[in-house]
This record gives structure tokens, C-alpha cells and sequence, in this order.
């Protein structure tokens, strides 16, 4: 076992019909394939999401799981819910808005910020055999509203404080269930649902419902390598997998443990704290502190209180740790175990860090909404393996990954860079009424194209060094260039516009615009970034705006992102 466990990564070459040589090509072309160090294991996806996560706890798992153990811990409040409260308390939830009418494959948008009722939420309309589309609660009007319509979204489950966005969505006959707050200080708003009445409901009135592996549970938007958002079809087998490559068999990628406290900040609306996180904590029976934003010094007392083991972070926190002087001041020692995902940590960054948790091992991830887990570190593991500094661990269990080139589509060995793709049960099913961008992401073989940049090194670690993608990353969150474009040339006095990032040290990229004023426009930066960042949430705000007199692009029309970024970095070098 061990020494499978430790072998070096095959090369697997095939040559098929699709991959006969251009005809510039002097030789044949072959797949290079990427496989995990870790062995392949048996994955149950055959399962309903609620089903695999709670196995333990059923009388189809092992048996080993204990019900009054704590899985969410209210950070705001200190309400604490068991693994038994869980699972009573999502299948009310259930029977609540199946009594509401919505049924199988409808969609219920969650705009929740961090909170148990997420976690609950969630898994009742999985259980249901509904699907969940996540939003950012700090989402404008305009924005809920498209994601909204493009999803069919039929209910949202929300909190009073943000119904005054959903005004349109009410007239048009979307149902509005409200959390309220723990001591009823804010009532339910007028014309909605109260979620406590649906956590009363009667669970026996709702039949078990039969659900395929195929089924969409999920609905995260996303605008994958280019392009406005879309919805990203998740399905129950694609999520049971990506959980399972991380946390199940002997040596996972991530040992999470019944006896961990997982710290959670990280925005549960996204795929990283949803799968990475949520999930795949509860399948291991760990605790999880859910706290409802990032607030330095909040987040060490609350490390300190509950003596939380595991803290997930993107490199904005990172950064936060390192440049606090109040670090000192809190008892950190019995973290064991940082992850940071969203975006790609500088070597300076962590090797900081590790002087703020001595006690901690340190381990990167990868991944894309579309595809879940790419590569993860095995720092982690029984059998540890060493990870680089700058690495983002190796190729997922249970998956394969090839490194293409970008013009050829060959496939590339070792060291040499190239779009990464990743195959396997967990991408998902397609985007939501565009097979066209489908086919673009996921080509005829099963291969998806991330859109990065990066190469496999001899000793199997995976190096993202530049990305193909046009989207701009704030502190892990995806900004579309084509969506702030398409805002600003709907302004009168706008002729054309391009968007890109800029470096920034606390974001990591912040978007700023190059604009092309209609002929006798007085138009001023003022004008053009106050137009824009009413519109949109705070991270896609454009932050420097850029007159010029035509935007460059291609004979086919495409802007030459390219030449903006270099003609922005030689004015604005880092």
C-alpha cells in the first residue's frame, strides 16, 4: 500500500483518431495524463448528496457517527446544532417549502450571508431533490434580478434587511421566505414566508423523493474562462465526487476528523466554502464555526474560544494575518492546519504566515466552480508528502489532468506550460441553457479547459504561473470584464470600453476600465466609475478609469487585452 501510495505519477500516452498530428506536425502527437500519488478509491455517487454526507450518521453508513456531536456552531450568536439537529431540521425544512409548492428541479435561490440557516437551507432543498442557486446578498437589485430570471428561480430564501432588492421578483410571483433574527428584533418583512415556520413543518408529510445521480443540486453562476455569468449545473454525482476525492478513503487529500473545529468566513455562496468546506466537513463529522464575515480580530478570539484546528483562507486573509500586530495577543497554537484556496499565494505570503501559527501545516488548493477540485497539497496526508512553496498541490484522486498546448492542443510533458484540463466524475453538467459556451469548456472527450496556465514539475506538484481566462480575481471573487463592459457602453456618452486588471497587493487584481468617450463628451472618471459601482456589488467597482481613443482589437473584433495590460503595466509598473 505504501509504496503504491508513493509511486511517481505514470505517463499514460494514447493516440486516437482525434489526435492525429496538424500537418505541420513532423511526429505523431500523444496524451500526456497526470494522476493523483494517491491511490484511486471506491466513491459511492450513486447517492443523493444528503444521503452521502450524513452516511455515517444512517443506518447505511458505518455506524460510527455519533448524533449528539456538534456540526455548526453560530459564531454570531453561539447557537450550536448537532449532527441529529441537522439532519431533523433540514428535513422540516424540506416539508416546509414542499408545502409552499416548489417541487423537484425547481430552483430556490439562497441570499444568505454566512449563517446556519445557509448550511440548512441548502441541504433541505438538496433533500427535496430541488436545486439551490447561491448569490452574493450584497448583490444590486439589477443583479439578483438577472441571476434570477436566467435561473427560473421560483423562491428566495433571504433575510429582511435585504427584501427591498427583491421588489420585482415578489410582483412577479417568486416566493420570499425571510430569516429572522435570533431574538425577533427585525420582523419577518411584509408579504413573506417566515423560515421558522417552514422548520416547523411536519417531515413526514414529504416522501422521500427518488433522485438521479444526474440531477442538477447545485447552481452557482459562474463566467467560466470569458464571458458573462452562467449558471453552472452541479450535479449530485459531480458534488458527491468532488467531496469524496478530498475527505474519503485512507489517506485523503484533506483528514479532516470528528474532532476538528473548521473555521468558517470564507463566503459560503461560493464553491469553495460550500464543497471544500461545508461539505466536506459534515461528511467527516467535524465541527464547523460559521462566522457571517472576515473580521480580524473577531475570527483570533473566536480561535481562541472554541480552539478551532482547521482555517480555510483565500490570500486577502493571508495577507491580513501577517501584517496584524495583534496577533500576539491571542492563543493561535491550537490551529493545525491552514488551506488556502480562491487564488494563487505568493512564496513571501506563506512563508509570513507560518511564523502567525507555528503549530500549523500549510497547503494550497485549486479549483474552478466547473470542475471542483483540480489539484490539492498532501501535506496532509498519513504518508506525508513534501508540498513546494507556490505549488497548488497535485492532481485530485480519482481524476486525470493533461497539460495542452495553447495553439496546438498537443499535449505536453513535464515542465512545460500549458492550459491545464482536468477529467473526471466531478465537472459538471453543462452551463444552464448554453450549450455553446458547454462545448467550449468541455470538449468531446470530457477534457475541461480551465483557462489557466501552468505545468506539472518532476516531483508531481502543479504550478499555475499565468491564466488564460480575461477574468479579473478580487480577493477570490470572479469579476467579467464583459459585464462591466457591456454597463458601460449602455451609458449614452460612451462609444467603447475594455476592462482588465490591474496588480493591487491587498485584492490581488482590481478592474479598471479604458473608455472611449462618445464625440463631444465632457464624460470625467467621476462620471464613469459612479455610473458603473451603483450598479454592481463593491468588488467590481472600477477603480481607475482610463480615456483613450480607440480600443484596440482583432480583425475578428476581440479586444486586445494583451495590449491593455502592457501599455497599464509600463504606466503603472509593480
Amino acid at each position: 500500500m505504501v509504496l503504491q501510495q508513493q509511486q511517481q505519477t505514470l505517463f499514460v500516452t494514447k493516440k486516437t483518431d482525434q489526435e492525429l498530428p496538424l500537418k505541420t506536425d513532423p511526429e505523431p502527437s500523444h496524451d500526456f495524463i497526470f494522476r493523483s500519488k494517491l491511490p484511486d478509491i471506491s466513491i459511492p455517487n450513486h447517492l443523493p448528496l444528503t444521503d452521502y454526507v450524513f452516511q455515517k450518521f444512517s443506518g447505511d453508513g458505518d455506524g460510527d457517527g455519533d448524533s449528539t456531536a456538534t456540526c455548526l456552531i453560530d459564531g454570531a450568536t453561539g447557537r450550536i446544532f448537532t449532527y441529529g439537529d441537522v439532519q431533523i431540521s433540514l428535513r422540516r425544512i424540506a416539508a416546509g417549502i414542499h408545502r409552499l409548492g416548489i417541487r423537484q428541479r425547481d430552483t430556490v435561490m439562497l441570499l444568505l450571508p454566512n449563517s446556519p440557516e445557509f448550511a440548512l437551507s441548502f441541504l433541505a432543498v438538496a433533500y427535496l431533490g430541488a436545486v439551490s442557486t447561491t448569490a452574493n446578498p450584497f448583490y444590486t437589485e439589477s443583479e439578483i434580478e438577472k441571476q434570477a430570471k436566467a435561473s427560473a428561480t421560483k423562491m428566495i430564501i433571504t433575510k429582511s434587511c435585504y427584501v427591498d432588492k427583491l421588489t420585482n421578483m415578489k410582483n412577479d410571483g417568486v416566493l420570499i421566505v425571510c430569516v429572522e433574527d435570533e431574538n425577533d428584533a427585525v420582523p419577518v418583512a411584509d408579504g413573506c414566508v417566515s423560515f421558522k415556520e417552514l422548520a416547523q413543518a411536519d417531515e413526514t408529510e414529504l416522501p422521500k423523493p427518488q433522485i438521479s445521480p444526474e440531477d442538477t443540486v447545485a447552481m452557482p453562476y459562474s463566467s467560466g474562462t470569458t464571458g458573462l455569468p452562467k449558471g453552472v449545473m452541479i450535479t449530485h454525482k459531480g458534488l458527491v465526487t468532488t467531496i469524496a476525492q478530498k475527505v474519503d478513503g485512507e489517506n485523503p487529500n484533506v483528514n479532516f476528523t470528528g474532532d476538528d473545529v473548521i473555521l468558517c468566513f470564507l463566503p459560503m455562496f461560493h464553491i469553495y466554502a460550500l464543497d471544500a468546506l461545508m461539505l466536506s466537513a459534515m461528511r467527516t463529522g467535524a465541527a464547523i464555526l460559521i462566522v457571517p464575515r472576515f473580521e480580524l480580530n473577531l475570527v483570533m478570539e473566536l480561535i481562541q474560544r472554541y480552539k478551532v484546528t482547521v482555517v480555510p483562507v483565500a490570500p486577502p486573509v493571508v495577507l491580513a494575518f501577517v501584517k496584524s500586530q495583534e496577533t500576539e495577543k491571542y492563543d493561535l497554537s491550537s490551529v493545525r492546519m491552514m488551506l488556502s484556496g480562491a487564488a494563487t499565494l505568493k512564496k513571501e505570503l506563506e512563508d509570513a504566515v507560518r511564523l502567525k501559527f507555528p503549530n500549523a501545516i500549510f497547503g494550497q488548493g485549486y479549483g474552478m466552480t466547473e470542475s471542483g477540485t483540480v489539484a490539492k497539497s498532501l501535506a496532509f496526508a498519513k504518508n506525508p508528502f513534501k508540498t513546494k512553496s507556490g505549488a497548488c498541490g497535485t492532481v485530485i484522486r480519482n481524476a486525470e489532468m493533461k497539460v495542452v498546448d495553447t495553439i496546438t492542443g498537443v499535449s505536453l510533458p513535464r515542465n512545460k506550460p500549458g492550459e491545464i484540463c482536468i477529467r473526471g466524475d466531478q465537472l459538471m453538467k453543462g452551463y444552464l441553457n448554453d450549450p455553446e459556451a458547454t462545448a467550449i469548456t468541455i470538449d468531446k472527450d470530457g477534457w475541461l479547459h480551465t483557462g489557466d496556465i501552468g505545468f506539472v514539475d518532476d516531483d508531481d506538484e502543479v504550478f499555475i504561473v499565468d491564466r488564460l481566462k480575461e477574468l479579473i480575481k478580487f480577493k477570490g471573487y470572479q469579476v467579467a470584464p464583459a459585464e462591466l463592459e457591456a454597463l458601460l457602453i449602455s451609458h449614452p456618452y460612451i462609444e467603447d470600453a475594455a476592462v482588465v486588471a490591474m496588480k493591487d497587493e491587498v485584492a490581488d487584481e482590481v478592474p479598471v476600465a479604458y473608455v472611449v468617450r462618445s464625440e463631444g463628451s465632457q464624460l470625467t472618471e467621476d462620471d464613469v466609475k459612479s455610473y458603473v459601482n451603483k450598479q454592481v456589488v463593491h468588488y467590481k467597482r472600477i477603480k481607475m478609469v482610463f480615456f483613450i481613443e480607440a480600443i484596440p482589437k482583432a480583425v475578428s473584433g476581440k479586444i486586445l487585452r494583451k495590449e491593455l495590460r502592457a501599455k497599464l503595466e509600463s504606466e503603472y509598473p509593480k
